[in-house]
């Protein structure tokens, strides 16, 4: 069994290499081929368009090191059932499981790998090529914004549809601001946030009162407001585990930005994980496959159906529809199933 291990190892690893620069290539083709007009237009130095590819290839990394897992896996044991390699191994008394679970012994370390780049050169990456491409455009970054400020102190209620700050700045921009104290609420367009002072300045306000027209309040009407104005928190995709868990215990993030955070925390666990899941379904599924074209058609199908999953439980939990960390452990929960069916299949 040692010799036999080792030989259907070499086999998978050697396909693995050829499927992690195969899928590669195509993303940073498919990276360029959607950027490549931008360089066209501005020209950058060859220096800068370089810096924004490489802080690409943490996450193009993280998404080789997982799809390459199917393919190399389904296509080994295609070759091997062609020449009748398998059939031979399997007459001579070797269970068929047994084939399957070294497998995940390589792949654990692919995992390893993978969640330390997840938790630590990805986020940086997402955000360095944020920055690459603004000095590409030769432009300043946008100011920070917060959608949907809100402010609920004893008796009132303050709301921004939208508050815009320069970092460092002591004035903030509010758009579609809405206040409420005791029975008097203002509405307007649009107003500033003085941080020094404590008070927002609305132009032209809107004022309704119980048993009253609305009112139009002509200037300026300054209202206090004692609430600090916080930077609003990043994406968390640019967010590193340590920054992610700080920002989860603490009270700055809203409820939606909270299951965001939750989420990435949780699929930074889940997703360096997949290697192993896909190692166990791809190799018990390539047991029962008896051609190349079949081993070709499995791998499509695990990858799109993975990808399916992975790109639309993001959603569900931020909306609220899923537990952040059920959502992101769905895609690997599903493949265990898959894999746990074919080994019954196989026992």
């Amino acid at each position: 069994m040692p010799i036999l291990t080792r030989a259907v190892l070499s086999e998978v690893l050697r396909w693995y290499g050829g499927g992690v620069a195969l899928f590669l290539t195509l993303q940073m083709v498919d990276a360029l081929s959607s950027t490549v007009s931008k360089l066209l237009i501005y020209h950058p130095p060859l220096s800068k368009a370089l810096a924004a590819f490489l802080s690409l290839m943490p996450s193009v990394l993280n998404r080789t090191l997982v799809l390459a897992v199917p393919f190399a896996i389904l296509l080994a044991f295609s070759r091997m059932q062609r020449d009748n390699e398998l059939k031979a191994i399997l007459a001579s008394g070797v269970r068929p499981l047994s084939l399957v679970w070294p497998l995940a012994l390589p792949f654990a370390l692919v995992a390893v790998l993978a969640y330390f780049n997840a938790g630590i050169w990805v986020p940086a990456g997402l955000a360095n090529w944020d920055r690459a491409w603004y000095n590409i455009y030769n432009i300043a970054p946008p100011p920070p914004q917060q959608e949907k400020y809100t402010y609920a102190p004893p008796g009132a209620l303050y709301y921004a549809g939208r508050v815009t700050n320069n970092t460092g700045s002591r004035v903030a921009d509010l758009q579609g601001v809405m206040v409420q104290r005791g029975d008097e609420t203002i509405t307007a367009l649009y107003g500033t946030w003085d941080t020094r002072k404590k008070t927002w300045t609305l132009p032209n306000a809107w004022v309704t009162r119980p048993g009253q027209n609305p009112r139009q309040q002509r200037g300026d009407l300054v209202i206090a407001q004692n609430d600090t104005l916080r930077p609003p928190p990043p994406q968390a995709q640019q967010v590193s585990n340590a920054e992610l868990r700080a920002a989860l215990a603490g009270d700055t993030l809203s409820r939606k930005g909270r299951r965001d955070y939750a989420f990435q925390l949780a699929a930074r666990v889940a997703d360096p994980v997949t290697p192993v899941v896909f190692a166990l379904a791809a190799g018990m599924l390539g047991l029962l496959i008896r051609n190349r074209a079949a081993a070709f058609a499995a791998v499509l199908v695990f990858i799109v159906s993975f990808y399916v999953l992975w790109t639309t439980v993001p959603g569900l939990a931020g909306a609220g529809a899923l537990n952040p960390v059920l959502a992101a452990w769905l895609p690997n929960l599903a493949f265990l199933l898959v894999a746990g069916g074919l080994a019954w299949r196989l026992r």
